[in-house]
């Protein structure tokens, strides 16, 4: 279940689950990939999580040039 950030919070910032879904998979296979953090502190332990945060915080958006890339 997820607790931090709220369902509700991420939604504010994407239009939909799915965005949201496909948004954060590819930030957090990034960040796998030694991608470089966008935040100073995390509470998440997986990248995930991070992702998630970081979608909260406002630091990863979708590109609505080119969303059909999504």
């Amino acid at each position: 279940m997820l607790l931090y950030p709220s369902v509700d919070d991420l939604l504010e910032r994407v239009d939909s689950r799915y965005s949201l879904i496909m948004l954060a998979s590819k930030r957090a296979h990034e960040l796998d990939a030694g991608a470089k953090p966008l935040l100073d502190d995390y509470k998440s332990p997986k990248t995930i999580g991070r992702a998630l945060e970081e979608i909260a915080a406002g630091k990863v958006m979708i590109d609505p040039d080119n969303e059909e890339a999504i």
